[in-house]
């Protein structure tokens, strides 16, 4: 019998045993060593040759991944490791860290109980750490952390052990800086999650060499710093990692310190559903009962071309099996199973059933998208998965045979469907169709796969930034009157403060929960008694709250007057660009009493009208983009490369030595930053490593408004000319 199948039967065993099952994903700033360090880990599981382990990359499993040698997907893979006498079925789950691809690794959070994060030993915690660490804790993910790239420290650095220690002891300490500032407020959480030398939720070590040590493994071998810097400046790499590998240090700290199912899922479930908690099917899922009722949260959706479409999500509750029929939220009907299976790399094994506590991949679930929750039952969904970062940048795509259009629609559909993170516009008319993303990155990859998967050759536009608009000021009352006259609404509008928009960001404040929690949600930002009890709707970060009082008809036409506040905020007034952070107060209304004259045609107009009028009065502006920047560069190039952030209007806002390597951090417009990897290549010669990471948005300065609010027109075939009441711009 091969390897791979003794494998699969192995892990089958252990699929029922959720004592010894351990869900995790590994996650960090971009090049810090995650995939090179799920090499290790597969080949001390027997998946892989320890030969090729850190240059295979097996985890990245796309051909462009491999290329930019870069991840760009999340990667699955199930594999068992012994400990204490026990055998253990780790599923593991491999997430990107550039930024552009941060939606994978909110994703794989959902999915998994423990986060490993790697954190490179010489450029310490990073924006992307932080992001990533943020992310697991949200989700109620407990975090190890291994410190990789140590040898750089020995053979580069030349540190001494004292050095040494004192730099590991300061990456150690911010990192738990990071944890402690998340957990404060988690009610939740009851111990202390932050990582430890003595506890053993620290390892270091070197992916690329495959050897590790953590305070368990150096009392095991006998080894300690003195001995592993000897043996590291003598070139005895190999010898090494015989006495001490990488795998076997992780894995056991894997085994040791993250929780299994039966100890996580009784504290998750309350984090990430809102259902009746007394509920059999909630019982079901705090047990991990395999006999219960199916519930599955699908957190990915991949295309194989011979089986279509795959799911891969926690089984939270109840066993899969091929065959059943479920319900997928939000949609219509059943779906019916059509395989089963668990995931080894890129490949996928089909196995007889899925119990509660694993992570599965199923075919036939047609209609579910990343997101969905799939059960035998009807039942509440879980918690909608919230990106932290929106998107940022546009791209318009077209086919360059009109023949394939069909199938680009179809293709860019599945992109939506495959990553929730992107944004797709889809106009039929003009045969253009806009797809937003996290950054050119982001767009790039996807354009290409497109090309390259699919076949399809397409043209791509230039890349276009994605605004906001916000009102600055509270505005006047204001009347909008429908097109016959009969019904007018009275609107005024206010600047949302960031606290309220950052909690409907973070997905804490949303119209899912129940009222009563959402109110105190909203007080505890800021908002006051009163206008908390009278929130009627959220569109994106926008409120509407309704203060009438006693308006004949106006409940049957609540429903309009809200279809009406959503065209007007995703079409602002200045350059229809989506409005974002305001609070839309409904003071009065007049209704025809005849429900013929206040249909659609008559509210919609009526109520768009008024919310675009009280946001002119508001002092509304255009708000962009903007982008952390970090660049690290030799100091002679230091005025270079400072040079090429303050050209794009951006602003240094510190510089500081590390190493031999003078970093430089600030932050930039999106708009300017498109062309910036060309252009700080060739402004330092090619000696400066940069990353960026999304910062939200801001407003635009007063001198650049009408200028892009004109460019935004044209582009978008509007009149030029502003409503007349525009004319502060």
């Amino acid at each position: 019998m091969g390897r791979r199948k003794k494998i699969v039967q192995e892990c089958e065993r252990l699929m029922d045993k959720p004592e010894n099952i351990r869900n995790i994903a590994i996650a960090a700033h971009v090049d810090h060593g995650k995939t090179t360090l799920t090499d290790n880990l597969l080949a001390g599981a027997g998946m892989i040759s320890q030969d090729t382990a850190g240059q295979q990359l097996a985890m990245d499993t796309e051909e462009d991944e491999q290329e930019r040698g870069i991840t760009i997907d999340a990667a699955n893979v199930s594999m068992t490791h012994e400990y204490e006498d026990k055998n253990h079925l780790i599923n593991l789950i491999d997430t990107p860290g550039h930024v552009d691809f941060g939606g994978d690794v909110t994703r794989a959070m959902r999915a998994v109980d423990g986060a490993l994060v790697v954190v490179d030993a010489v450029e310490g915690a990073m924006p992307q750490t932080e992001t990533v660490l943020r992310q697991a804790l949200r989700e109620g993910v407990k975090p190890t952390l291994f410190i990789n790239k140590v040898d750089r420290l020995i053979s580069e650095l030349q540190e001494g052990p004292q050095e040494m220690q004192e730099r590991l002891l300061s990456v150690i300490h911010d990192v738990n800086e990071l944890i402690r500032g998340m957990t404060e407020e988690m009610d939740d959480i009851d111990e202390d999650w932050t990582v430890s030398v003595e506890g053993g939720t620290v390892g270091f070590g070197s992916a690329l060499y495959k050897w590790g040590v953590s305070m368990p493994s150096m009392q095991r071998t006998g080894m300690d710093f003195g001995d592993i810097i000897e043996l590291e400046r003598a070139d005895k790499r190999q010898e090494l990692h015989e006495r001490t590998p990488l795998s076997d240090v992780v894995l056991d700290m894997v085994c040791e310190h993250f929780p299994n199912p039966l100890d996580a899922q009784p504290r998750r479930i309350p984090r990430i559903w809102r259902g009746d908690d007394t509920s059999e099917i909630a019982e079901s899922m705090r047990l991990v009962d395999e006999d219960g009722d199916v519930v599955l949260m699908v957190t990915d959706i991949g295309v194989d071309p011979h089986a279509g479409e795959i799911a891969a999500g926690r089984v939270f509750s109840g066993t899969l099996e091929k065959g059943q029929e479920l319900y997928v939220s939000g949609t219509a009907g059943k779906n019916r199973i059509q395989s089963v299976g668990i995931y080894m790399g890129g490949e996928r094994e089909e196995v007889e059933h899925v119990p509660a506590g694993n992570i599965a991949a199923v075919t036939g679930l047609k209609d579910a998208i990343a997101g969905s929750t799939v059960s035998s039952v009807e039942m509440t969904p879980f918690e909608s998965i919230e990106h932290i970062s929106e998107p940022v940048i546009t791209k318009s795509v077209e086919a360059k045979n009109m023949d394939d259009l069909p199938k680009l629609i179809q293709t860019l559909q599945q992109v939506a469907k495959e990553d929730p993170t992107i944004q797709i516009e889809i106009n039929e008319e003009t045969g253009e169709h806009l797809i937003s993303g996290q950054g050119e990155l982001h767009l790039e990859v996807i354009s290409q796969r497109i090309e390259r998967n699919q076949g399809i050759p397409i043209n791509t536009g230039e890349p276009i930034v994605v605004y906001r608009e916000a009102p600055q000021e509270s505005s006047q009352e204001v009347e909008g009157v429908s097109p016959n006259r009969h019904n007018k609404f009275y609107i005024t509008v206010d600047p949302l403060s960031d606290e309220i928009t950052e909690e409907i960001q973070m997905g804490n404040v949303s119209m899912d929960m129940p009222e009563l929690e959402r109110r105190e949600a909203l007080q505890e930002a800021g908002m006051d008694k009163d206008t908390s009890q009278n929130v009627e709707h959220i569109h994106g970060t926008n409120i509407l709250i309704d203060d009438t009082k006693g308006i004949q008809h106006l409940n049957e036409t609540m429903e309009l007057v809200v279809e009406g506040l959503e065209e007007a905020l995703d079409d602002g007034p200045l350059a229809a660009e989506p409005v974002s952070g305001s609070l839309i107060r409904l003071h009065d209304a007049r209704l025809h009493e005849d429900t013929i004259h206040r249909g659609p045609a008559q509210v919609i107009p009526a109520v768009r009208e008024a919310v675009h009028r009280a946001l002119i009065d508001g002092e509304i502006r255009l708000l962009e983009p903007i982008q952390n920047v970090r660049i690290d560069v030799p100091s002679e190039h230091m005025g270079a490369a400072s040079g090429e952030i303050q050209g794009r209007r951006g602003r240094v806002d510190d510089m500081y030595q590390e190493g031999d390597l003078m970093v430089i951090e600030g932050i930039a417009p999106v708009g300017e930053m498109i062309g910036f990897s060309s252009d700080i290549r060739s402004a330092t010669e090619g000696r400066a490593s940069w990353n960026t990471e999304n910062a939200g948005f801001r407003v635009l300065a007063d001198n650049l408004q009408p200028d892009l609010i004109k460019e935004i027109r044209e582009r978008k075939g509007m009149k030029l000319e502003l409503p007349p009441s525009v004319d502060y711009i």
